[in-house]
C-alpha cells in the first residue's frame, strides 16, 4: 500500500490531505423551529438532510424546503454545483455516505448532519474525490475517525485530515469520467426499475385496494378498463378474458365492503411468519469462513429496489444452528421490524436473518409479490401495531393477526402471471447494477495504482455495457 493512503496507488503521485485541495469543508444546522418550520412545498431553497445522501446517488424523496429567511441563517452552507455531500453522523447505515449535489436541487443548504466538501477545481476533480470517498476500502478508513458512540460522528477536522493520492489533474478527470459512465448505467437501471415498480404497485392497488375490476363490472362495463394510472396502463391493463375472474358486486366484511366471494384472512393465514436471532459475535466458529447469507436490516437500507441479492455478513453451519428460523428459502419476503419498521425486500437467495426482521414465507397459493406489495401499502397499519419505549417494534404475535383482503385463487394466480415478469426484469436490472458497482470498485484502485491504463479502462467500460 502506498504511503498513508487507504488505497494502493502509484508512488509517483503525492498523498495529500483533503484540506489541501478543498476550498470549503463545513456542515450546516437545522433552521429555528425544526421540522415544524419546513415549508409544505418549495418556495426557493431546499434543505438537504442525511436521508437524501446515498453513495454516488442523491435521493430527492424527503427533501425539505425552507424560507429565504431560514436560508439566510444558513448562508455559509449554501450549495454550489459540484459540491460533494458527506454524511457526518449516523447509525451505521447513513453514516459516511457521499454523493455530488445535483444541479436540480439548487438553491439549497445542508443541515448539521451533512458536510459540504467543495474542491478547488484548479487542484483536483470533484468526481475523482467522490470516487475515492465512496470506495468500499475507504469506508473503514472513514469509520476509523469516528468521534461518536453508538451514533457515529466525524468532525470537520477529521475530514480535513483525510489522506488521498493525487494523480495529475487530467488523470483525475479521466478516472472520474470512466467511473461516471458506470454510474450512468446504474442510474438508468434504477430509473427503469422505478417505472417497473410503479407498474406493479398500480396493478396491485387497482385490483386489491380500489377494486377497479369489480367496480367496472358492477357498472356493467365490459371489457374491463385498464387501471387508471399511466404506469398501470403500461403494465398491460386487464385483458377482456380476465373479466370472468372477478365478481360484479360487493359484500360486507370486518374491513368494509369487499368483492363478493373474497375473504378477510390474517397475514398468518397467507404466510409462515418467522423471526431470527444473532449468534454470539464473540464466537469465531459462528462467523469465520461462513458461507451462508445472514441478513440484517442494514442490508435492506441501501437498496434502490426491494430485491436482496446478497448480504454483508456470512454465517457458518455452527452459527446457523443458533438462528431460530434457520435458512429461509429464496422468495421469502423480509420486513424490518424495528429501528425503523418498513424496509422491504424479497430474498433472491436462501438467507438467515437476525432479530430485526419479520419474515414471510408464502404458503401454497400465495404470491410473494402479493405479500410484498401488501406490506408496502399496509405500512401505517403495521406501524399502528408496534410498541416499545426506546423505539417502536412490531412483534410476530402482533403482526400475524393483521387482516388482509384476500382474492380468489384464480385472481391471485392471474396477478402473479402479470406481476412476475415485471419483478423478474427488476431483478435482472438489479443484478446488472450490482455487477457494474463491483466493477467500479475494482477499477479505481487499479487505475490509481497504474496497474490499469486509463485508455484501456475506457475501452473496457465502453464495451462492457
Amino acid at each position: 500500500m502506498g504511503a498513508e493512503a487507504p488505497i494502493e496507488h502509484d508512488l509517483r503521485w503525492p498523498v495529500i490531505s483533503l484540506a489541501e485541495i478543498a476550498i470549503k469543508i463545513g456542515s450546516g444546522a437545522t433552521p429555528k423551529g425544526g421540522a415544524d418550520a419546513y415549508l409544505p412545498s418549495r418556495a426557493r431553497f431546499a434543505l438537504v438532510r442525511s436521508q437524501n445522501v446515498f453513495d454516488r446517488r442523491f435521493d430527492h424523496d424527503g427533501l425539505a424546503f425552507i424560507s429565504d429567511e431560514q436560508a439566510d441563517g444558513l448562508r455559509g452552507v449554501v450549495l454550489q454545483p459540484d459540491d460533494i455531500l458527506l454524511n457526518i453522523t449516523g447509525d451505521g447505515i447513513t453514516f459516511g455516505r457521499a454523493c455530488m449535489a445535483p444541479k436540480d436541487v439548487l438553491p439549497a443548504c445542508v443541515n448539521q448532519h451533512v458536510a459540504i466538501i467543495r474542491i478547488d477545481p484548479q487542484r483536483a476533480d470533484a468526481g475523482y474525490v467522490l470516487a475515492f470517498l465512496t470506495h468500499r476500502d475507504v469506508k473503514s478508513y472513514i469509520e476509523s475517525f469516528n468521534a461518536g458512540g453508538s451514533r457515529r460522528a466525524i468532525t470537520k477536522g477529521h475530514i480535513e485530515s483525510f489522506r488521498l493520492p493525487l494523480p495529475p489533474l487530467p488523470e483525475q478527470r479521466a478516472i472520474a469520467h470512466i467511473l461516471g459512465t458506470l454510474d450512468d448505467k446504474i442510474e438508468l437501471n434504477r430509473r427503469m426499475n422505478e417505472t417497473l415498480e410503479a407498474m406493479a404497485r398500480a396493478l396491485f392497488k387497482s385490483w386489491f385496494v380500489d377494486f377497479d375490476p369489480v367496480r367496472a363490472k358492477a357498472k356493467g362495463q365490459d371489457p374491463l378498463p385498464a387501471p387508471q394510472s399511466d404506469a398501470a396502463r403500461q403494465a398491460g391493463g386487464l385483458p377482456k378474458h380476465f373479466a370472468d375472474l372477478f365478481p360484479d358486486f360487493f359484500e360486507d366484511s370486518e374491513l368494509g365492503e369487499i368483492p363478493k366471494g373474497w375473504e378477510v384472512k390474517s397475514v398468518g393465514d397467507l404466510a409462515d411468519v418467522v423471526g431470527g436471532t444473532t449468534p454470539s459475535t464473540k464466537e469465531a466458529a459462528y462467523w469465520d469462513g461462513g458461507r451462508h447469507a445472514w441478513a440484517t436490516p442494514k442490508d435492506l437500507s441501501g437498496l434502490s429496489v426491494p430485491v436482496l441479492l446478497d448480504t454483508e455478513r456470512r454465517i457458518t453451519n455452527a452459527g446457523l444452528a443458533q438462528v431460530g428460523s434457520g435458512m429461509l428459502p429464496k422468495g421469502t419476503v423480509l420486513l424490518s421490524s424495528r429501528a425503523p419498521i418498513g424496509y422491504l425486500a424479497v430474498a433472491e437467495v436462501p438467507v438467515a436473518i437476525n432479530q430485526g426482521f419479520i419474515a414471510m414465507v408464502p404458503k401454497t397459493g400465495t404470491s410473494n409479490l402479493f405479500l410484498l406489495l401488501w406490506a408496502s401499502v399496509a405500512h401505517e397499519e403495521i406501524l399502528s401495531r408496534a410498541n416499545g419505549s426506546t423505539f417502536p417494534e412490531i412483534s410476530k404475535a402482533n403482526f400475524r393477526p393483521i387482516p388482509v383482503v384476500t382474492p380468489s385463487a384464480y385472481v391471485m394466480q392471474k396477478f402473479e402471471q402479470l406481476a412476475r415478469p415485471l419483478y423478474e426484469r427488476i431483478v435482472e436490472n438489479a443484478r446488472e447494477s450490482r455487477t457494474l458497482s463491483a466493477l467500479r470498485d475494482t477499477l479505481l484502485p487499479k487505475l490509481i495504482s497504474g496497474e490499469l491504463r486509463v485508455k484501456d479502462a475506457e475501452q473496457f467500460v465502453g464495451t462492457s455495457a
